[in-house]
C-alpha cells in the first residue's frame, strides 16, 4: 500500500473514482479521491461523457444515466467541483484532460452527482 497524503491508502490498480449508495457497484453517488480525501462531485458539469469514462474504468459497461440533486443521497466530506475535460473515450478518470478538480464552496451535498452504468462489461 502506498500512503497518499497521509489520509488514504492506495494499492496498485486502485481507482481514484467510485460509486456509492446505489444499491449495486455500478450505480450511485460519484466520489473521487483528491488530495488524499474521498469527496463528492458537484453535479453542475457532470455529464454522460464523464460517466462513460467512470463506467469503463470500473468495469461497469456503458453509461445509462447521470443524475443530480443527490439522487443517491447526500454524501459527506469535501465537495469537489469536476473540471476535468473528458471526451468519453478515455480508459480511466485520471486520463481525462486538465484542468483538475478543485474545491467548490458554492455547491452543497444536495447537488451531489450520481450515475448509473449498464453493469455489463464491454
Amino acid at each position: 500500500m502506498t500512503p497518499l497524503y497521509g489520509t488514504a491508502q492506495l494499492n496498485p490498480g486502485d481507482h481514484l473514482v467510485r460509486l456509492v449508495d446505489g444499491g449495486r457497484s455500478c450505480a450511485g453517488r460519484v466520489e473521487v479521491l483528491e488530495r488524499g480525501q474521498w469527496g463528492t462531485v458537484c453535479d453542475t458539469h457532470w455529464d454522460m461523457k464523464k460517466a462513460a469514462v467512470v463506467c469503463r474504468e470500473l468495469g461497469c459497461g456503458e453509461a445509462v444515466d447521470v443524475l443530480g440533486n443527490a439522487h443517491f443521497g447526500p454524501g459527506s466530506g469535501p465537495i469537489w467541483m469536476d473540471q476535468r475535460i473528458c471526451t468519453g473515450s478515455e480508459p480511466t478518470w485520471e486520463t481525462c484532460g486538465a484542468p483538475k478538480i478543485s474545491r467548490r464552496l458554492e455547491c452543497n451535498h444536495d447537488k451531489d452527482a450520481g450515475m448509473i452504468c449498464s453493469g455489463k462489461p464491454y
